[in-house]
């Protein structure tokens, strides 16, 4: 939310075409050059030929999101298959490290399509990310946020998505993004003021969220966290 606002209210916006998807959609405009940069997941960065993650800002959690979670009616050694959320390719990708590395589980997966919440039942779990988990937190009998499982098992911060783009833009256009950026980031109050518009979560709720969950600063952490989730992806 911060960076959306901040872009539609910065000078910038009379220069760039601002496009919104979910993030799997922004992975694919990015992957086939419709877009000139985009934050996307970042366990797309593998599929890409040549790719530059150029501004100081992500989307990151240093132990839980709330956002991002598997749910289940059984523990962990229980679950035979699990659906996977259409919507994010680093959480699905997430899940797949978590479950062969460190819980070492030997489940099947299963795409989501719209609806797929209701499957949650016997062995089968699912992985559910963004505004629908406040929604169905404490609702099955076993829930786990991925970015904490994440952090128990490395120590490190998760990075979900980044800035990227697949060729070297301007220096002035960077600097320019970075401030708008950083602009957004320190104005979140004004943010959820101006444009909060979720009924799941009160506007304090939504504050407290945006800053005691999600990280923004694209650290040297983090960057380390990022480049061991794609050695792992590697060995998938």
């Amino acid at each position: 939310m911060p960076y959306k606002w901040a872009l539609k209210r910065s000078d910038l916006s009379d220069k760039i075409d601002l496009q919104e998807d979910i993030p799997s959609i922004c992975a694919q405009k990015l992957k086939f050059g419709q877009v000139d940069i985009a934050l996307v997941p970042v366990a797309l960065l593998p599929e890409l030929n040549s790719y530059f993650i150029e501004t100081d800002f992500c989307i990151s959690a240093d132990g839980k999101v709330d956002s991002v979670k598997l749910y289940s009616e059984v523990p962990l050694n229980q679950i035979k298959t699990i659906t996977l959320d259409y919507q994010s390719k680093s959480s699905v990708t997430l899940i797949k490290v978590l479950t062969k590395f460190f819980w070492k589980l030997d489940v099947g997966f299963r795409d989501g399509s719209p609806g797929f919440e209701n499957e949650i039942k016997n062995n089968n779990a699912a992985v559910i990310i963004g505004d629908r988990t406040f929604l169905l937190n404490k609702k099955y009998s076993f829930e786990f946020d991925l970015a904490e499982e994440w952090k128990k098992f490395t120590n490190l911060p998760f990075v979900f998505a980044a800035w990227v783009s697949i060729e070297k833009l301007p220096v002035s256009f960077i600097n320019e993004f970075n401030s708008v950026l950083k602009y957004g980031v320190n104005n979140i109050q004004q943010a959820v003021n101006d444009d909060f518009k979720l009924t799941s979560l009160s506007k304090k709720e939504a504050f407290n969220y945006l800053t005691k969950r999600i990280n923004y600063n694209l650290t040297a952490d983090k960057r380390k966290g990022l480049q061991l989730f794609l050695e792992f992806i590697k060995r998938l």
